[in-house]
């Protein structure tokens, strides 16, 4: 699983790259996700987009939150341009891998001078496969 976790980051990192390189910083969240969609339509990989991550509340299922991607099924992806990380984006990405019972999740800062400073990976501790 860890293999095919690299490779799929691998390919979220490329584009995103790509995607920074033709826009630089300074736009908003909404530009850079649909560019990094269309990178990622042109590499052959699936995803989702703006879907609702189904919460528990008082033994209802409600829809309050939505997640910028899922990547072939297994990887959250947050896009962000911000200017710099918060914990309250760690928080977001491990609510959503824990509700979403995935392994691995990347933030991605776009608001940032060189791309790999601005991603940030984060792991499912309670991920049980």
């Amino acid at each position: 699983m860890r293999d095919r976790l690299n490779a799929i980051t691998d390919k979220i990192i490329g584009a995103g790259v790509d995607v920074h390189k033709a826009l630089g910083p300074g736009l908003l969240e909404s530009a850079y996700e649909t560019c990094l969609c269309l990178e990622l339509i042109e590499r052959g990989v699936s995803f989702e987009r703006q879907k609702p991550v189904p919460l528990v509340y008082k033994n209802r299922i409600v829809d309050c939150a939505y997640r910028d991607l899922l990547v072939e099924r297994e990887v959250v992806v947050e896009i962000k341009a911000v200017e710099k990380f918060t914990p309250v984006h760690l928080a977001q990405m491990l609510t959503y891998l824990r509700v979403l019972k995935l392994p691995l999740g990347l933030i991605i800062n776009f608001n940032v001078k060189y791309l790999p400073q601005g991603i940030r990976r984060v792991a499912n501790g309670s991920f049980d496969g």
